[in-house]
């Protein structure tokens, strides 16, 4: 099993979900309502205004992130108007930038014009080998995933979890900003939790996890 490397500079960190400027995951202005007519609390970010959100996201990344880093981010940039995609990557100071499509990126899937330029490479999944350690990257979590049984890490967004929810069984992590603190997650911490958790699966009936000996499927 040979995962492809990437060409990396300085630090590599990994987020995802940031949701630039989306209205309605910014709970002081959210119309999304439960069905007792309350804001929904667990769905929505704990700020006023979407300035104060916007904020928090730009200065969460460029306070870690720096110019001579990477960045890979797994989906969902921003949302609320194409012009939103520009104006955020604008205030980054990293340009080192690989994307993960999202559910929300239409946009830049259809490099409306030429938005792909920004970054290094756009794709909706990628097995690649960083920092010697292989990786499954998708915006959606996966049960099961190639080299699940040899220590390969999956990591995702999509799902907005929470601190406490955003490891899988094995070693599967939601790398969203919603479970972090608005910040990206360095790829040597990731890899130095990880190799502490055993290989697992969300799947009681995985084969993979069998042990068998002489079948390839």
């Amino acid at each position: 099993m040979k995962f492809k490397k990437i060409i990396t500079t300085g630090r590599v960190f990994i987020s995802s979900d940031t949701h630039y400027a989306h209205k309605n995951i910014c709970r002081g202005v959210t119309d999304w309502r439960t069905q007792d007519g309350e804001i929904p609390v667990g769905s929505t970010r704990d700020f006023d205004t979407i300035e104060q959100m916007n904020e928090r996201l730009v200065n969460g990344i460029n306070n870690v992130v720096g110019q001579d880093d990477t960045l890979i981010l797994l989906g969902d940039v921003s949302f609320g108007g194409f012009e939103n995609i520009g104006i955020f990557l604008d205030r980054l100071i990293c340009k080192n930038i690989h994307l993960i499509l999202g559910n929300h990126d239409h946009h830049i899937e259809n490099d409306r014009e030429n938005i792909q330029s920004k970054f290094l490479s756009v794709q909706h999944y990628l097995e690649v080998n960083i920092n010697d350690k292989n990786f499954v990257l998708c915006h959606y979590p996966l049960q099961s995933w190639n080299g699940l049984n040899k220590g390969v890490i999956h990591l995702h967004g999509h799902v907005h979890l929470g601190p406490n929810r955003k490891f899988g069984n094995g070693k599967r992590l939601d790398v969203g900003v919603d479970g972090n603190d608005m910040v990206p997650y360095s790829i040597d911490a990731i890899i130095r939790v990880m190799n502490k958790i055993p290989v697992g699966s969300d799947m009681s009936d995985d084969h993979h996890l069998d042990g068998l000996v002489g079948v390839v499927i």
